[in-house]
Protein backbone atom coordinates (compact mmCIF):
# COMPACT_ATOMS: atom_id res chain seq x y z
CA UNK A 1 0.00 0.00 0.00
CA UNK A 2 2.78 2.53 1.14
CA UNK A 3 4.38 1.41 -2.50
CA UNK A 4 1.14 2.30 -4.39
CA UNK A 5 1.20 5.41 -2.62
CA UNK A 6 4.80 6.79 -3.42
CA UNK A 7 4.21 5.61 -7.03
CA UNK A 8 1.04 7.84 -7.32
CA UNK A 9 2.80 10.91 -5.59
CA UNK A 10 5.65 10.54 -8.50
CA UNK A 11 2.95 10.65 -11.12
CA UNK A 12 1.28 13.23 -9.86
CA UNK A 13 4.78 14.88 -9.18
CA UNK A 14 5.99 14.45 -13.16
CA UNK A 15 2.00 15.65 -14.48
CA UNK A 16 2.48 18.89 -12.34
CA UNK A 17 6.26 19.06 -14.23
CA UNK A 18 4.95 18.23 -17.49
CA UNK A 19 1.60 20.74 -17.02
CA UNK A 20 4.43 23.35 -15.91
CA UNK A 21 6.76 22.61 -18.79
CA UNK A 22 3.35 23.40 -21.58
CA UNK A 23 2.46 26.32 -19.49
CA UNK A 24 6.10 28.14 -19.65
CA UNK A 25 6.12 27.25 -23.41
CA UNK A 26 3.01 28.73 -23.94
CA UNK A 27 3.93 31.82 -22.07
CA UNK A 28 7.45 31.94 -23.70
CA UNK A 29 6.40 32.01 -27.05
CA UNK A 30 3.29 34.93 -26.17
CA UNK A 31 5.96 36.83 -24.76
CA UNK A 32 8.18 36.31 -27.88
CA UNK A 33 5.47 37.07 -30.51
CA UNK A 34 5.09 40.46 -28.55
CA UNK A 35 8.63 41.26 -28.39
CA UNK A 36 8.44 41.07 -31.98
CA UNK A 37 5.29 42.67 -32.32
CA UNK A 38 6.65 45.33 -30.17
CA UNK A 39 9.92 45.86 -31.95
CA UNK A 40 7.95 46.25 -35.52
CA UNK A 41 5.78 48.97 -33.89
CA UNK A 42 8.90 50.80 -32.76
CA UNK A 43 9.85 51.05 -35.98
CA UNK A 44 8.40 54.09 -37.35
CA UNK A 45 6.47 53.02 -40.70
CA UNK A 46 6.75 56.31 -42.20
CA UNK A 47 10.02 56.73 -42.44
CA UNK A 48 10.07 53.97 -45.50
CA UNK A 49 8.47 56.10 -47.57
CA UNK A 50 9.21 59.88 -46.33
CA UNK A 51 10.88 62.20 -48.82
CA UNK A 52 13.27 64.52 -47.00
CA UNK A 53 14.13 67.83 -48.45
CA UNK A 54 16.69 70.40 -47.20
CA UNK A 55 16.17 74.19 -47.63
CA UNK A 56 17.42 76.29 -45.95
CA UNK A 57 15.16 79.95 -44.87
CA UNK A 58 17.79 83.11 -44.75
CA UNK A 59 16.65 86.17 -42.36
CA UNK A 60 16.39 88.11 -45.42
CA UNK A 61 15.19 85.75 -48.48
CA UNK A 62 12.43 83.53 -46.33
CA UNK A 63 9.76 84.38 -48.53
CA UNK A 64 11.51 82.55 -51.41
CA UNK A 65 11.75 79.46 -48.72
CA UNK A 66 8.37 79.40 -48.54
CA UNK A 67 7.36 79.79 -52.19
CA UNK A 68 9.88 76.76 -52.75
CA UNK A 69 8.30 74.75 -50.24
CA UNK A 70 4.45 75.52 -51.56
CA UNK A 71 5.53 74.71 -55.37
CA UNK A 72 7.02 71.12 -53.77
CA UNK A 73 4.25 70.47 -51.75
CA UNK A 74 1.33 71.38 -54.11
CA UNK A 75 2.71 69.11 -56.81
CA UNK A 76 3.19 65.59 -55.40
CA UNK A 77 1.26 62.84 -53.44
CA UNK A 78 4.46 61.98 -52.07
CA UNK A 79 5.07 62.32 -48.24
CA UNK A 80 7.71 64.96 -48.03
CA UNK A 81 9.57 65.85 -44.21
CA UNK A 82 10.35 69.08 -44.94
CA UNK A 83 14.07 69.93 -43.25
CA UNK A 84 13.76 74.05 -43.04
CA UNK A 85 17.62 75.31 -41.42
CA UNK A 86 18.11 78.62 -39.97
CA UNK A 87 20.38 80.78 -37.65
CA UNK A 88 19.05 80.74 -34.58
CA UNK A 89 17.56 84.43 -34.78
CA UNK A 90 15.12 83.37 -37.39
CA UNK A 91 13.94 80.00 -36.33
CA UNK A 92 11.05 82.00 -34.22
CA UNK A 93 10.30 83.98 -37.54
CA UNK A 94 10.16 80.57 -39.80
CA UNK A 95 7.89 78.38 -37.70
CA UNK A 96 5.31 81.72 -37.19
CA UNK A 97 5.66 81.83 -41.19
CA UNK A 98 4.71 78.18 -42.13
CA UNK A 99 1.44 78.11 -38.71
CA UNK A 100 0.00 80.98 -39.44
CA UNK A 101 -0.02 80.90 -43.25
CA UNK A 102 -1.52 78.23 -46.27
CA UNK A 103 2.11 76.09 -45.07
CA UNK A 104 0.36 74.76 -41.45
CA UNK A 105 -0.30 71.24 -43.13
CA UNK A 106 3.03 70.51 -44.15
CA UNK A 107 5.06 67.86 -42.55
CA UNK A 108 8.63 69.72 -41.40
CA UNK A 109 11.13 70.30 -38.90
CA UNK A 110 13.23 73.27 -38.01
CA UNK A 111 16.60 73.00 -37.44
CA UNK A 112 19.08 75.60 -36.41
CA UNK A 113 22.71 75.53 -38.20
CA UNK A 114 25.34 76.84 -36.03
CA UNK A 115 28.21 79.00 -38.14
CA UNK A 116 30.78 78.55 -35.32
CA UNK A 117 31.40 75.23 -37.88
CA UNK A 118 32.69 77.59 -40.15
CA UNK A 119 34.87 79.90 -38.54
CA UNK A 120 38.64 80.28 -40.12
CA UNK A 121 37.21 78.38 -43.04
CA UNK A 122 36.10 81.04 -45.20
CA UNK A 123 37.94 84.21 -46.68
CA UNK A 124 35.81 87.62 -46.65
CA UNK A 125 36.82 88.90 -49.56
CA UNK A 126 34.73 87.73 -52.17
CA UNK A 127 33.33 89.76 -54.89
CA UNK A 128 29.73 88.28 -54.00
CA UNK A 129 29.71 88.86 -50.22
CA UNK A 130 26.22 87.60 -50.89
CA UNK A 131 27.80 83.89 -51.27
CA UNK A 132 29.44 84.23 -47.69
CA UNK A 133 26.03 84.00 -45.89
CA UNK A 134 26.48 81.29 -43.49
CA UNK A 135 23.36 79.06 -44.77
CA UNK A 136 25.29 79.03 -48.05
CA UNK A 137 27.44 75.79 -46.65
CA UNK A 138 24.74 73.92 -44.85
CA UNK A 139 25.02 71.41 -47.98
CA UNK A 140 28.24 70.46 -46.41
CA UNK A 141 27.08 69.40 -43.48
CA UNK A 142 24.03 67.29 -44.27
CA UNK A 143 25.06 64.02 -42.56
CA UNK A 144 25.23 66.42 -39.03
CA UNK A 145 21.55 68.09 -39.48
CA UNK A 146 20.02 64.98 -40.93
CA UNK A 147 20.34 62.06 -39.36
CA UNK A 148 17.80 58.64 -40.25
CA UNK A 149 17.50 59.21 -43.86
CA UNK A 150 19.84 57.20 -46.72
CA UNK A 151 18.91 59.38 -49.30
CA UNK A 152 18.02 63.23 -49.20
CA UNK A 153 17.63 66.38 -51.22
CA UNK A 154 18.90 69.19 -50.96
CA UNK A 155 17.53 72.48 -52.89
CA UNK A 156 18.73 76.17 -53.02
CA UNK A 157 15.42 78.35 -51.81
CA UNK A 158 15.70 80.69 -55.06
CA UNK A 159 13.64 77.52 -56.56
CA UNK A 160 10.42 76.39 -57.97
CA UNK A 161 9.60 72.99 -58.80
CA UNK A 162 6.72 72.20 -61.02
CA UNK A 163 7.21 68.26 -61.27
CA UNK A 164 6.58 65.65 -58.80
CA UNK A 165 9.74 66.04 -56.14
CA UNK A 166 9.54 62.04 -56.08
CA UNK A 167 10.76 61.70 -59.48
CA UNK A 168 13.76 64.27 -58.78
CA UNK A 169 13.88 61.68 -55.06
CA UNK A 170 13.81 58.42 -57.38
CA UNK A 171 17.47 59.56 -59.56
CA UNK A 172 19.84 56.76 -59.44
CA UNK A 173 22.94 57.03 -57.47
CA UNK A 174 25.65 54.86 -58.97
CA UNK A 175 27.52 52.66 -56.46
CA UNK A 176 30.09 54.33 -54.75
CA UNK A 177 28.49 58.06 -55.43
CA UNK A 178 27.60 60.38 -52.39
CA UNK A 179 25.68 62.59 -54.86
CA UNK A 180 23.88 63.41 -57.94
CA UNK A 181 24.08 67.15 -59.74
CA UNK A 182 23.57 68.76 -63.00
CA UNK A 183 26.28 69.29 -65.19
CA UNK A 184 26.66 72.54 -66.15
CA UNK A 185 27.27 71.42 -70.04
CA UNK A 186 23.07 70.34 -69.82
CA UNK A 187 22.01 73.50 -70.78
CA UNK A 188 19.12 74.57 -72.76
CA UNK A 189 20.45 75.83 -76.09
CA UNK A 190 23.82 77.18 -77.56
CA UNK A 191 21.54 80.08 -78.27
CA UNK A 192 20.25 80.81 -74.71
CA UNK A 193 24.36 80.35 -73.76
CA UNK A 194 25.15 82.81 -76.08
CA UNK A 195 23.18 84.96 -74.64
CA UNK A 196 23.83 84.47 -70.76
CA UNK A 197 27.09 86.71 -71.37
CA UNK A 198 29.75 85.70 -68.80
CA UNK A 199 28.36 82.30 -68.22
CA UNK A 200 30.69 79.97 -66.45
CA UNK A 201 30.58 76.60 -67.07
CA UNK A 202 33.82 74.91 -66.58
CA UNK A 203 36.45 74.64 -63.82
CA UNK A 204 38.10 77.40 -65.35
CA UNK A 205 35.18 79.79 -63.56
CA UNK A 206 35.78 78.02 -60.20
CA UNK A 207 39.21 77.78 -59.89
CA UNK A 208 42.22 79.87 -60.27
CA UNK A 209 44.59 77.76 -62.12
CA UNK A 210 47.46 79.54 -61.94
CA UNK A 211 47.94 78.35 -58.10
CA UNK A 212 50.15 75.56 -58.13
CA UNK A 213 47.86 73.70 -55.46
CA UNK A 214 45.38 73.68 -58.15
CA UNK A 215 47.27 72.82 -61.08
CA UNK A 216 48.33 69.71 -59.27
CA UNK A 217 44.77 68.38 -58.87
CA UNK A 218 45.22 67.25 -62.61
CA UNK A 219 41.62 68.39 -63.52
CA UNK A 220 41.40 69.87 -67.24
CA UNK A 221 40.28 73.92 -66.98
CA UNK A 222 37.77 73.32 -69.69
CA UNK A 223 36.13 70.04 -67.37
CA UNK A 224 32.53 70.72 -67.22
CA UNK A 225 31.17 72.21 -64.10
CA UNK A 226 28.27 71.02 -61.91
CA UNK A 227 25.73 73.00 -59.87
CA UNK A 228 25.29 71.93 -56.51
CA UNK A 229 22.04 74.09 -55.94
CA UNK A 230 20.10 70.80 -56.57
CA UNK A 231 22.04 67.53 -54.76
CA UNK A 232 19.96 64.57 -54.57
CA UNK A 233 23.06 62.91 -51.82
CA UNK A 234 23.33 59.41 -50.20
CA UNK A 235 24.38 59.63 -46.40
CA UNK A 236 25.82 56.47 -46.12
CA UNK A 237 28.54 57.46 -48.82
CA UNK A 238 28.67 61.26 -47.69
CA UNK A 239 29.65 59.54 -44.33
CA UNK A 240 32.25 57.07 -45.43
CA UNK A 241 34.02 59.12 -47.69
CA UNK A 242 34.06 61.86 -45.32
CA UNK A 243 32.77 64.35 -47.68
CA UNK A 244 32.58 66.88 -45.08
CA UNK A 245 35.66 67.10 -44.06
CA UNK A 246 37.14 66.75 -47.93
CA UNK A 247 35.09 69.91 -47.74
CA UNK A 248 36.15 71.84 -45.31
CA UNK A 249 39.96 70.78 -46.10
CA UNK A 250 39.56 72.45 -48.99
CA UNK A 251 37.47 75.63 -47.74
CA UNK A 252 40.90 75.91 -45.26
CA UNK A 253 43.37 75.54 -48.17
CA UNK A 254 41.15 78.68 -49.14
CA UNK A 255 41.60 81.02 -46.92
CA UNK A 256 45.53 79.91 -46.92
CA UNK A 257 46.22 80.65 -50.63
CA UNK A 258 43.52 81.57 -51.93
CA UNK A 259 42.51 78.80 -54.88
CA UNK A 260 39.39 79.92 -56.35
CA UNK A 261 38.36 82.69 -59.39
CA UNK A 262 36.85 85.80 -58.25
CA UNK A 263 35.30 86.06 -61.74
CA UNK A 264 31.53 86.37 -62.50
CA UNK A 265 31.14 82.63 -61.77
CA UNK A 266 31.74 82.95 -57.98
CA UNK A 267 32.15 79.75 -56.11
CA UNK A 268 32.46 80.35 -52.87
CA UNK A 269 30.35 77.06 -51.91
CA UNK A 270 30.84 75.72 -55.44
CA UNK A 271 34.23 75.00 -55.81
CA UNK A 272 35.41 72.96 -52.80
CA UNK A 273 32.52 70.74 -54.57
CA UNK A 274 33.61 70.57 -57.69
CA UNK A 275 36.96 69.28 -56.46
CA UNK A 276 35.54 66.88 -54.04
CA UNK A 277 33.39 64.99 -56.54
CA UNK A 278 35.30 65.69 -59.48
CA UNK A 279 34.47 62.64 -61.84
CA UNK A 280 32.55 60.74 -58.70
CA UNK A 281 29.15 61.92 -58.84
CA UNK A 282 25.80 60.98 -60.94
CA UNK A 283 23.80 63.10 -63.12
CA UNK A 284 20.08 64.38 -62.24
CA UNK A 285 17.94 64.58 -65.60
CA UNK A 286 18.47 68.10 -67.35
CA UNK A 287 14.52 69.12 -66.60
CA UNK A 288 15.06 68.95 -62.92
CA UNK A 289 17.38 72.04 -62.35
CA UNK A 290 16.64 74.53 -65.57
CA UNK A 291 18.69 77.22 -64.06
CA UNK A 292 20.40 80.95 -64.77
CA UNK A 293 16.66 82.70 -64.21
CA UNK A 294 18.61 85.20 -62.60
CA UNK A 295 22.05 85.64 -64.45
CA UNK A 296 20.22 87.95 -67.09
CA UNK A 297 17.29 90.29 -66.37
CA UNK A 298 17.38 90.75 -70.72
CA UNK A 299 17.32 87.10 -71.31
CA UNK A 300 13.90 84.87 -71.13
CA UNK A 301 13.43 81.46 -72.06
CA UNK A 302 10.94 80.78 -74.58
CA UNK A 303 7.79 80.15 -72.69
CA UNK A 304 6.87 76.38 -73.92
CA UNK A 305 10.56 75.52 -72.69
CA UNK A 306 9.89 76.54 -69.07
CA UNK A 307 6.04 74.53 -68.94
CA UNK A 308 8.24 71.68 -69.84
CA UNK A 309 10.92 72.25 -67.05
CA UNK A 310 10.45 70.27 -63.54
CA UNK A 311 12.61 72.71 -61.20
CA UNK A 312 13.22 76.33 -62.26
CA UNK A 313 16.35 77.97 -60.82
CA UNK A 314 17.19 81.95 -60.41
CA UNK A 315 20.65 80.90 -60.05
CA UNK A 316 22.05 84.50 -60.56
CA UNK A 317 21.96 88.24 -58.91
CA UNK A 318 18.55 89.29 -60.35
CA UNK A 319 15.72 87.47 -57.70
CA UNK A 320 12.61 86.82 -59.19
CA UNK A 321 10.99 88.72 -55.82
CA UNK A 322 12.92 91.57 -56.87
CA UNK A 323 13.74 93.95 -59.56
CA UNK A 324 14.72 93.32 -62.44
CA UNK A 325 14.20 89.77 -62.95
CA UNK A 326 12.72 87.50 -65.34
CA UNK A 327 9.94 85.06 -65.24
CA UNK A 328 8.82 86.30 -61.93
CA UNK A 329 5.27 85.74 -62.58
CA UNK A 330 6.10 81.87 -62.47
CA UNK A 331 7.59 82.75 -58.99
CA UNK A 332 5.00 84.33 -57.61
CA UNK A 333 2.31 82.60 -58.72
CA UNK A 334 3.33 80.21 -55.68
CA UNK A 335 4.60 83.02 -53.06
CA UNK A 336 2.99 82.40 -49.52
CA UNK A 337 2.36 86.12 -47.97
CA UNK A 338 4.55 87.06 -44.69
CA UNK A 339 1.83 86.71 -41.69
CA UNK A 340 4.70 89.64 -40.04
CA UNK A 341 4.41 91.76 -42.77
CA UNK A 342 8.03 91.47 -42.86
CA UNK A 343 8.77 90.39 -46.47
CA UNK A 344 7.13 91.85 -49.06
CA UNK A 345 7.48 91.66 -53.12
CA UNK A 346 9.16 94.45 -55.12
CA UNK A 347 5.86 94.75 -57.48
CA UNK A 348 7.21 95.52 -61.70
CA UNK A 349 5.86 94.56 -64.85
CA UNK A 350 6.78 91.13 -65.92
Amino acid sequence: MALLRKINQVLLFLLIVTLCGILYKKVQKGTVLRNETDDDSEIPEETEDEIPVVICAAAGRMGATMAAINSIYSNTDANILFYVVGLRNTLTRIRKWIEHSKLREINFKIVEFNPTVLKGKIRPDSSRPELLQPLNFVRFYLPLLIHQHEKVIYLDDDIIVQGDIQELYDTTLALGHAAAFSDDCNLPSAQDIDRLVGLQNTYMGYLDYRKKTIKDLGISPSTCSFNPGVIVANMTEWKHQRITKQLEKWMQKNVEENLYSSSLGGGVATSPMLIVFHGKYSTINPLWHIRHLGWNPDTRYSEHFLQEAKLLHWNGRHKPWDFPSVHNDLWESWFVPDPAGIFTLHHHNS
